[in-house]
């Protein structure tokens, strides 16, 4: 990268930063990204095991690999699509690991491998193993799964990032053959360490970066020495592109979103209070404002030391939970599934119901609005999803909660009021 290019680069990551329609700040600094990791890599583990013990089957739909894929779809704009290369192309035959076990344990032991190991050496190694197999229809793209086991190690991959790379560096990597995916990583791995101190770490940042160059939200500096492109460059980049009518919809839809996902947190934060129960908000959603305050506020700062680490850290990310005030017992679970996958909030409800306060647990809920509950049943139908049914898990509608809140808080005792007006799902 030439030094006219350094000089450029500082303004754009400045300006990509600060822009509230930008991926920095809609998807990479979206609280939810964080509590995806570790649904997706336990998700991911139970593809592995299914294919190891020869009850994944031959198809993609209703698998635990499209329940997987699909909740990193549902991610935003930068993952939108990324299960189409999953998707069966009966007339090509591909991607060839449904009907060709053998290629469906090598995809499983790439998985299984990176799922286990902690270093580069590993994951390349796994990597071109697989490429080695020439696996007709699998390529790169397995890459978004493997970013969600290892995100400072291996970048996120779609079309769009690829576009964005190539106009950004000069390169002409090509979609679909995982070589120049490697060759990639390395110029990502090299920019990234350049700018990291405008970036992450997490790779996620600078494929976010790339993303909105691909897409077309931001032009990529000029490489020229010419004076007047810089100039029309920055002027560009000052004003960045008018966006489409759809794309600032989906922006104003996502923000609504969050704040509605807000907003039932905080009723069921200040029912919890009313119930006499203490009460404990996810961990990154404590700071948000609400009615002129925090969701935090009033609720306790640290969970109960009680269980295994990885436990902790998953249940610390629910939602909402109400514990005992004398034993310290969490005693209800609530996730809040506004219009994201539901998957994430089942694996850590898994995770409370396996621990070791399991006996003392009187509700496992999913609160959704009230259109999505034939939506939450069909998704809970899903194989993947089938030791759900152990933990006795029910709805709860945004509308019922809203209509009986008032009534509880004035007159109800416990959990009863709670599962009067929710429904079972198993």
């Amino acid at each position: 990268m030439g030094a006219q290019l350094s000089d450029l680069m500082q303004p754009l990551l400045e300006r990509w930063r600060g822009d509230p329609d930008g991926t920095y700040q809609t998807w990479f600094l979206w609280e939810e990204r964080i509590k995806n990791f570790r649904s997706i890599r336990r998700g991911i583990q139970q593809v592995v095991a299914e294919i190891q013990e020869g009850s994944f089957g031959n198809v993609y739909r209703g698998s635990s690999l499209e329940t997987v894929v699909h909740s990193i779809a549902e991610q935003r704009q930068i993952f939108k699509g990324a299960d189409h290369a999953f998707l069966w192309k009966p007339k090509l035959r591909i991607p060839d690991i449904y009907e060709n076990s053998d290629n469906q344990l090598a995809f499983a032991h790439l998985l299984d491998s990176c799922v286990c190991c902690d270093n580069e050496t590993q994951i390349l190694a796994a990597i071109r193993r697989l490429d080695a197999r020439g696996i007709k229809g699998l390529g790169p793209a397995v890459a978004n799964l493997l970013y969600f086991l290892h995100p400072t190690l291996v970048p996120p991959f779609n079309t769009a990032i690829v576009k964005g790379y190539n106009a950004l560096t000069g390169a002409k990597v090509k979609l679909g053959r995982w070589d120049e995916f490697l060759a990639m990583r390395e110029g990502v791995l090299a920019l990234n360490a350049r700018y990291r101190g405008l970036l992450s770490n997490d790779l996620g940042a600078i494929g976010g970066l790339l993303f909105d160059l691909g897409s077309g939200r931001y032009p990529a500096p000029p490489r020229e020495d010419d004076v007047d492109y810089i100039r029309v460059w920055k002027e560009d980049l000052a004003r960045v592109r008018e966006e489409s009518s759809r794309t600032n919809r989906l922006v104003a839809e996502a923000r609504e979103n969050d704040h509605s996902h807000t907003q039932v947190q905080s009723w069921l934060r200040d029912l919890g209070f009313a119930l006499d129960f203490d009460v404990w908000i996810a961990t990154n959603d404590q700071g948000r404002l609400i009615d002129g305050g925090k969701l935090g506020d009033g609720c306790l700062k640290a969970l109960p030391t009680s269980g295994t680490a990885p436990v902790l850290e998953a249940v610390k990310f629910i939602d909402v939970l109400w514990l005992n005030k004398s034993s310290g017992r969490i005693v209800a679970a609530y996730e809040v599934e506004h219009s994201t996958s539901i998957y994430s909030g089942i694996v850590r409800m898994l995770d409370l119901a396996l621990g070791s306060q399991a006996h003392a647990l009187e509700g496992l809920f999913l609160v959704a609005p009230d259109g999505r509950e034939a939506e939450v049943r069909a998704q809970l139908a899903r194989p993947a999803f089938s030791r759900v049914a152990d933990l006795k898990v029910n709805y709860l509608a945004y509308g019922d909660l809203g209509a009986h809140r008032e009534a509880i808080a004035r007159f109800g005792q416990g959990m009863k009021p709670i599962h009067a007006i929710s429904r079972p799902l198993a």
